[in-house]
């Protein structure tokens, strides 16, 4: 065990270091938090802990599962009663066996009774009993992150009890569900684990939504039903993001540009028209896959900060194709380019990201020309159109009154959102030029 970490707990018989921080420890890692089970008083023993004046003692959880937790020296130390007769007890009730081991503070000894030595050594994830995701569903999901956050796989007979109880994860709170979820999102290979998990149909009973897209043919544009389509698309989206050149891209935003691709076509199936000569068309499906998804996104208790941005990638995910056909046809301007980036926004190089895992994950070949356009725009974004917005203001509201002789009103806000427009657009570049352009504007109206 790492003492220099645990030296501040007190080596008293009856206590014991459980669950995830041991499997940590074997595999190497540094734990940030420590579950500690007492066969005494938690209260008693978390003050054992907490010696120092900068630490802090919080009670957490239900009267019949209280939990002490501890701050101290960077460090979290969760204290709770030991569940059952002896330790043994406790770790037959817990999920998994390579999270179901303890160290005897007062022994230094480790009790393994479940075979997770082995199971950590063979980097697999095994039940401890087949009750034990009746008894917490969301385990089901847990199963995933832990495979996706250490590379390990789901044996077999676990696999089979997920796939026996997956509709059980219903029962189980949205926040908790979220928290699993994203965190699998976090991981650098979580394709292959939400591919896992809807092969169990747990994907489908977290997202329902997500399985009226089995089997929902698309048009001639592509060569999968929209949940295959999805599947790849969010494939060639994890790539992108494991690209060094996006690693400035922060854990969160990533994780829910994946959230968003999962979603993003949910609107297909609602909205799907076939014309008399056979055409299939998805007129309107970003706005109503926009709406299931706050539906979703209420349902597992997203911030609002993380449900407006998942909101906007869905909601405007086919304008950068919309830009692009403007372009094909030669009626692409400078002001429509820089129209977009405003009305994106911090999100524009996000959306541009996710259109082209979008595009290639249609499937045929021919998409290059879309690809390379859209790097383009990235490009253009920051040095071209992020450039000129560090640029000074060449009006205020001031000049309007002073120069024109305006009162504040609506006007105003339009007028140099106009003067903007142009600045950005590069079509002005001088306070002369800005003030002449609001002379020819309120001459037009």
């Amino acid at each position: 065990m790492n003492k220099l970490d645990i030296k501040i707990i007190p080596k008293i018989k009856g206590t014991y270091i459980v669950g995830g921080s041991i499997r940590d420890i074997i595999l190497g890692r540094s734990p940030f938090d420590y579950d500690i089970a007492v066969f005494g008083n938690p209260e008693k023993f978390a003050k054992k802990i907490a010696v120092k004046k900068s630490d802090h003692i919080i009670e957490l959880g239900k009267k019949d599962h209280k939990i002490i937790r501890v701050i101290s020296d960077n460090k979290i130390f969760d204290i709770s009663s030991a569940n059952g007769q002896t330790i043994e007890d406790d770790l037959l009730k817990r999920d998994f066996t390579i999270n179901a081991m303890a160290y005897s503070l007062s022994s230094g000894k480790i009790i393994d009774c479940t075979g997770g030595m082995k199971d950590i050594a063979d980097k697999k994830i095994r039940m401890v009993s087949n009750t034990a995701f009746e008894k917490d569903p969301v385990r089901l999901i847990r199963a995933y992150r832990i495979g996706a956050s250490l590379n390990f796989e789901i044996d077999t007979n676990t696999v089979s009890a997920i796939r026996k109880n997956a509709k059980l994860i219903k029962n189980s709170a949205g926040e908790r569900i979220r928290s699993e979820f994203l965190r699998i999102l976090h991981t650098p290979k979580s394709h292959h684990f939400i591919s896992q998990m809807a092969d169990t149909g747990l994907l489908f009973a977290i997202f329902p939504e997500l399985g009226k897209l089995k089997g929902c043919i698309q048009n001639r544009f592509h060569q999968y039903d929209v949940f295959e389509h999805t599947m790849k698309a969010f494939y060639h989206l994890e790539n992108i993001l494991n690209n060094k050149i996006t690693h400035s891209i922060d854990e969160n935003t990533a994780s829910l540009l994946k959230f968003a691709i999962l979603l993003h076509d949910t609107g297909k199936p609602l909205v799907k028209k076939t014309d008399n000569k056979g055409n299939v068309r998805f007129y309107g499906h970003s706005k109503k896959g926009a709406e299931i998804t706050n539906e979703i996104s209420s349902r597992l208790k997203l911030s609002t900060k993380e449900k407006y941005f998942v909101d906007f990638i869905i909601r405007n995910h086919v304008d950068p194709l919309h830009l692009f056909i403007a372009k094909s046809k030669g009626t692409l301007t400078n002001k429509g380019i820089t129209r977009f980036f405003i009305k994106c926004g911090d999100n524009t190089p996000y959306l541009l990201l996710h259109s082209i895992a979008d595009m290639k994950g249609k499937g045929d070949k021919g998409k290059e020309e879309f690809i390379e356009f859209a790097k383009n725009m990235i490009l253009k974004y920051f040095s071209e159109f992020m450039q000129r917005k560090k640029m000074p203001v060449l009006i205020t509201g001031n000049d309007l009154i002073n120069e024109f002789g305006l009162s504040p009103s609506p006007l105003f806000k339009k007028i140099i959102f106009k003067v903007e427009e142009a600045m950005l657009s590069n079509q002005i570049n001088t306070k002369q030029e800005a003030l002449s352009l609001v002379k020819k504007l309120l001459n037009s109206d």
